[in-house]
């Protein structure tokens, strides 16, 4: 079931009588259908739009100008964006660079928690480089693009604002428009002109990792939002000089149904009609353009098995000719490098589709090469060049950029006192409050602020819990409350509101109490996750995340009312908490502003709310995990105040084997993961031994495996080798494809914990058809617990592994006597040594 707007559904490829279409659509023929099955788009069925931005015959001759001076090089150099990690200042400056970016784990000189100063000093750096005009240069500025996806959260002391499911739920253009007013403020303050936002993405499967970043299933909803958001970050369309407005460029993303893969896998594939990818995925990139968004990011995913950034037809046949956007095209993070026939370093495919500037974070170099390359042979035609040089100088001079000065000399800059400002963390506060929805209240809510109240779960006092990805760090990991000056958790707005009404309160993640509770309220749900790592098979809580809903019992058995309240980025099936608590309300990732979730919980003496529930469904919730039985709550659902309270009926508590989590766990609780084998054999080539049960012997008695207790009772499997070669692998029969995970530097995570190390050790991974190398040396030594290593898949990348095939993620050789055990198997980024790659 998809969902295309409130009362509307598509069956794929049908769209339901009753539901409207964009004006301008109609049905396409039966050949156009069937081009449309190849990944053709046919832009006479899109709807045209209206570009709001006044054509100045002063800049166009500026630009023609600047056009006419630049060499090859320089112009190449416009279309090509490297990423901070990767790129010196002297890179920019020799090969003309038109724009940095700053990725979700890269930070200035190397420091993910680089204090705002240093943002600033760099962006300087930057542009000084850029606009070097010795020896005949014509020194365009370059912009520098960050992921300010919930506010600047990249900063430390940024306004982190609720994600983008939760702003859904609020049904407020007006607050999204100041929600982009304050994020540009913010982001003038460090130096940068340019935010990848607002993702316009309207996700139909929410096993999709970024599904939260959507603001919703109904595209009119979403659509109803990306106009404002626009306006907020850059102000009107037809006033230029953003900067000088202390505004900043935005980038809707990403273009084209990204929220529309198969099954929700991120990077995946839209094997859906063109009436859908039109009427439900297109449907934001109307008020986009209409509100003159400056940039459009374009997806890594594919449409009908055709890689978007390399399908003309639907970046220069609908985007550009047919929605008259008149910004430029950037690509995702080396997503040229996935389109037929590309690879990293070489994609001029990607050029002549339509995409006028390349993400190339650190094959820039060999990208811009390549196109040098291309062009002096003719491939590529200077016309093509010059049009998309035309198109970023275009928005430069709207920007205001060509004039504006070093960072540092403009408007807001270094105005420390704005990042995370009081009248800015009042706009959060308030998206807090209106973000939040109320599935169930059996008369406990809202709270007496006279009692004593008791404050449980993992997330009631974790600012990065509640805050999800992209904030400070890619993945939203490794943070504590420490990174967060000046915010405020959903334990100390509880406890705030609680106590300046004279009551008392008590924080204890377990339960566990030393004064009887009046009530608790009990804060669990999601990890911080972010792309493909949040991922998942089912919409199901990860096991070792629902210890809260024990919590809830233990006290709901005592007598205590409970009310629940979740995090999390998505819907999820919850019924066992749901049942235990006398209320539960929905937070989604709420922020650094923990203290909007006391606003409506908290009353006053009398026990009358102070603010109410306002905030409904932006997507369906789940009836069960495996979404077989379809919906409990529709869009549009959310209980508030007065609504009327009848009595509760226990939902359904199915118990479904929880293969949920991160898709990429490959190996947990001692068994690997549906599709995988656990093997064992002498060396490469040798016949292997399948473990399926402990205890096993194999290797003729050399090797004696049992289980071993990690997190669960022989959740690990335990490696006692009497001695001479063995090889452990995680191998299937099917090939996977790992190449978007080496695109995003991700690892081969391994869990282990050592009694007696072998003589030596290596870690590699093996491929189909082909000879994959070892990978790297893995030095152990005895410990007392386990110790979570981590290699790039990127290592065996570059020793000319194929990792689009890839039939064992883990192989495991080592020499002499040893005593291991292997905890867990996994694909992430979160490891605590990193091993070398030699």
């Amino acid at each position: 079931m998809k969902f295309l707007a409130r009362g509307c559904m598509i069956l794929a490829p049908l769209v339901l009588a009753g539901c409207s279409l964009a004006q301008g659509s109609g049905p396409a023929s039966a050949a156009q259908a069937s081009a449309s099955e190849a990944g053709m788009a046919h832009p006479d069925l899109w709807p045209r739009y209206r570009w709001p931005v006044p054509t100045d015959l002063v800049v166009e001759a500026k630009i023609a100008g600047l056009i006419g001076r630049m060499t090859l090089e320089e112009k190449i150099g416009q279309l090509v964006q490297g990423d901070i990690c990767c790129t010196t200042t002297a890179d920019v400056q020799q090969y003309h660079l038109g724009s940095i970016l700053a990725g979700g784990s890269s930070g200035p000189r190397g420091n993910d928690f680089a204090p705002a100063k240093d943002w600033l000093e760099l962006a300087d750096e930057y542009w000084s480089a850029s606009v070097d005009k010795s020896g005949g240069r014509v020194g365009v500025p370059m912009i520098w693009g960050v992921d300010a996806v919930h506010g600047h959260a990249n900063i430390i002391g940024a306004t982190v604002f609720p994600h983008n499911i939760g702003l859904g739920a609020a049904h407020d253009p007006a607050l999204i428009e100041r929600i982009g007013s304050v994020t540009a403020t913010e982001i003038r303050v460090t130096g940068q002109e340019w935010t990848f936002a607002p993702t316009v993405t309207v996700p139909q499967d929410y096993r999709w990792g970024r599904a939260y970043e959507g603001y919703g299933a109904d595209p009119k909803l979403v659509a109803s939002y990306v106009g404002a958001m626009i306006r907020g970050l850059q102000g009107p369309a037809e006033e230029p000089d953003m900067l000088g407005r202390g505004k900043v460029l935005a980038s809707t993303k990403h273009f084209l149904a990204d929220g529309g893969t198969d099954q929700g896998i991120d990077q995946g594939d839209a094997k859906i009609s063109e009436a859908e990818l039109r009427d439900v995925h297109g449907a934001p990139y109307g008020p986009a353009v209409e509100n003159g968004v400056g940039t459009v990011m374009v997806s890594f995913s594919s449409w009908q098995g055709r890689k978007m950034t390399g399908n003309r037809s639907l970046l220069t046949g609908v985007l550009r000719d047919r929605m008259n956007f008149g910004g430029f095209a950037v690509s995702d993070w080396n997503a040229h490098g996935q389109v037929e026939g590309c690879t990293n370093s070489a994609c001029p495919q990607a050029l002549l589709a339509g995409v006028d500037m390349y993400m190339a974070p650190d094959t820039w170099k060999p990208i811009w090469e390549n196109l040098l390359a291309e062009a002096k042979a003719g491939r590529i035609p200077m016309a093509r060049i010059d049009e998309a040089v035309g198109r970023i100088l275009r928005v430069k001079f709207r920007m205001g950029l060509m004039e504006a000065g070093a960072p540092s000399t403009r408007a807001l800059s270094g105005k420390w006192q704005l990042l995370g400002a009081p009248e800015h963390r009042v706009v959060a506060r308030e998206a807090v409050r209106k973000s939040l929805v109320l599935l169930k209240n059996q008369g406990v809510l809202p709270l007496k602020p006279s009692g004593h109240l008791l404050v449980a779960g993992d997330g009631a006092d974790s600012i990065a819990k509640a805050s999800g990805g992209w904030t400070i760090t890619w993945q939203g990991t490794g943070t504590t409350n420490t990174n967060f000056p000046g915010a405020t958790s959903i334990w100390t707005g509880l406890e705030q509101s609680f106590a300046a009404a004279g009551g008392t309160s008590e924080l204890s993640p377990d339960g566990s109490f030393t004064k009887r509770p009046d009530v608790a309220v009990v804060v669990f749900g999601e990890n911080p996750y972010a792309e493909f790592q949040g991922d998942r098979k089912t919409l199901l809580l990860d096991p070792e995340l629902s210890k809260p809903i024990e919590t809830m019992r233990r006290l709901k058995s005592q007598g205590i009312p409970v009310v629940a309240v979740m995090l999390t980025g998505r819907p999820l099936y919850a019924n066992q908490a749901i049942n235990q608590a006398d209320a539960f309300v929905v937070a989604w990732l709420p922020g650094s502003e923990g203290a909007g979730l006391a606003d409506v919980l908290v009353g006053d003496q009398a026990g009358r709310a102070r603010f109410g529930f306002s905030g409904t469904l932006p997507a369906p919730w789940p009836r069960t995990a495996s979404m077989a039985d379809g919906v409990q709550w529709p869009i549009g659902f959310g209980l508030n105040y007065a609504s009327l309270q009848t009595h509760w009926f226990n939902l359904p508590e199915i118990t479904e084997v929880n293969n949920g989590g991160d898709a990429r766990l490959l190996f947990s609780n001692g068994v690997p993961a549906p599709g995988w084998s656990l093997r064992v054999a002498e060396g490469a080539g040798a016949s292997p031994t399948r473990i399926t049960a402990v205890p096993a012997m194999a290797l003729n008695g050399r090797l004696a495996v049992s289980g071993s207790d990690f997190r669960v009772q022989e959740g690990a499997r335990r490696f006692a080798i009497a001695g001479g070669p063995a090889e452990i692998a995680l191998d299937t029969m099917e090939p996977v494809d790992l190449s978007r995970e080496v695109n995003a530097d991700v690892m081969l995570l391994v869990t282990l914990r050592v009694w007696e190390a072998p003589a030596s050790a290596m870690l590699g991974v093996r491929c189909a058809g082909t000879t994959c190398a070892a990978g790297t040396t893995l030095k152990l030594a005895p410990g007392a617990g386990y110790v979570r290593y981590g290699i790039p898949l990127k290592c065996f990348a570059n020793k000319g592994a194929d990792m689009a095939h890839v039939t064992a993620p883990l192989v495991l050789t080592t020499t002499g006597k040893a005593d291991f055990a292997i905890g867990e198997v996994r694909l992430g980024t979160d490891a605590e040594v990193i091993l070398a790659c030699n």
